[in-house]
Parts: structure tokens; C-alpha cells; sequence
């Protein structure tokens, strides 16, 4: 069963992505998983990323977010079969301005 999670977007819609494949949430960047920038890197096992973009540059609250969205994927991955969606709106630290897909 496929699994998401729907993360809050500042343009007031709700985006999903999905939980299942996913082999890393990194801190900015997938290749140095280090907080300087604005993002937030979900790396799949196809070789995917989404990037979650957001705005604030305290490396702090970037890990922070990176922790909440782990978290969000555990709770999504512990609902039962029958709710797909595990929702994200309440942890996150900060918001998200914007998602981004790369594909290989």
C-alpha cells in the first residue's frame, strides 16, 4: 500500500508525497546533508529527490525540519493500511515556500 504524507505549502495548497522507496531526508543538500542552505532533500531508491524549499537559513531549523518530516514518514508508516495519508501541518518548524521534483 502506498504511503504519503501531505506537507503544507505557503501557497495554501497541500502537497503529497509519498513515503514509500525513500532512502534518506537530508539537511540540505543529499550529497552533504548539511544545513546551510534553504531545503530539505528527500532522496528515493530510483535516484528521485523532491526538494522542500523553505526560507529560513538557521541551520538549527533546518535539521529541525528534516527531523519532523522523519517523523511524519515513521507515523505515516504505522497507520494502518486504510489511511494512506499521514498528514505533517502540525510538527513542521517552519514553512514550506515551495517543492521541487528531479528525476533521473
Amino acid at each position: 500500500m502506498e504511503k504519503f504524507i501531505s506537507i503544507p505549502i505557503t501557497t495554501g495548497a497541500n502537497q503529497l508525497v509519498s513515503v514509500n522507496d525513500l532512502v534518506g531526508v537530508f539537511a540540505g543538500t543529499a550529497a552533504t546533508n548539511i544545513a546551510a542552505g534553504t531545503a530539505t532533500v528527500l532522496t528515493y531508491r530510483n535516484g528521485r529527490t523532491i526538494t522542500l524549499n523553505h526560507t529560513d537559513t538557521v541551520a538549527q531549523v533546518a535539521y529541525n525540519m528534516r527531523d519532523a518530516i522523519q517523523n511524519a514518514i515513521i507515523d505515516a508508516l504505522k497507520t494502518s493500511w486504510k489511511k494512506p495519508v499521514g498528514y505533517v501541518i502540525p510538527s513542521l518548524p517552519i514553512t514550506v515556500a515551495s517543492i521541487s521534483i528531479s528525476t533521473p
